[in-house]
């Protein structure tokens, strides 16, 4: 287990989670599980859930805790005892977090967050570029993705830094830049 890595990245809408997870992944064959992914997936289903899920995506709304809670709990429990893995968007609320916190020390499972911090601005530029290119549903209510981020994952953010799993990366550089410090933090060889 010493050589397990379990990493999670967090922070604002569009600070460029889900590219770091993919580059991270690239880097170390670590397979991604996304709370994202996976909710857009139920989104497509022609079922009460997945319209229900769909219509809190296309407004911005974080998905009740629970229900991320049961993806993130049933994807943990799949993952093998000695596999490293990374986790995208699953400790978004305080109640997720202290889930995370309380699942992975029961698992004795070492962890890391790592949170990209980037401007409101930046936030609005990039979802604004990111909308004309990929078309997603949840990029059309950016205002409403940032007042979810300081209402919910600011706190769950304050919970990983007191319990010492919170590593703060810039998240305004460049791709490639934001990469080298992730491996840094993670002491990951170049």
């Amino acid at each position: 287990m010493a050589d397990t890595h379990t990493i999670f990245f967090l922070g604002k809408p569009g600070c460029g989670k889900g590219t770091q997870a993919r580059h991270l992944s690239r880097r170390t064959e670590w397979p991604i599980i996304s709370a994202g992914a996976q909710f857009r997936e139920i989104a497509t289903e022609n079922s009460p859930v997945g319209r229900k899920i769909k219509n809190e995506i296309d407004s911005g709304a974080l998905a009740p805790h629970w229900f991320a809670m049961y993806l993130y709990q049933k994807s943990l429990f799949s993952v093998p005892e000695n596999q490293s893995v990374i986790f995208d968007g699953f400790n978004r609320k305080l109640e997720e977090a202290r889930l995370v916190v309380d699942s992975l020390t029961w698992l004795n499972r070492p962890f890391v967050v790592i949170n990209l911090v980037i401007s409101d601005e930046l936030v609005r530029t990039r979802i604004e570029t990111r909308s004309r290119s990929e078309k997603r549903g949840d990029d059309q209510s950016v205002e409403t993705r940032l007042e979810e981020y300081y209402t919910y994952t600011q706190q769950a953010i304050e919970l990983f830094r007191a319990e010492h799993m919170l590593v703060d990366i810039d998240g305004a550089q460049d791709e490639d830049t934001i990469a080298a410090d992730i491996c840094t933090a993670l002491a990951l060889s170049a």
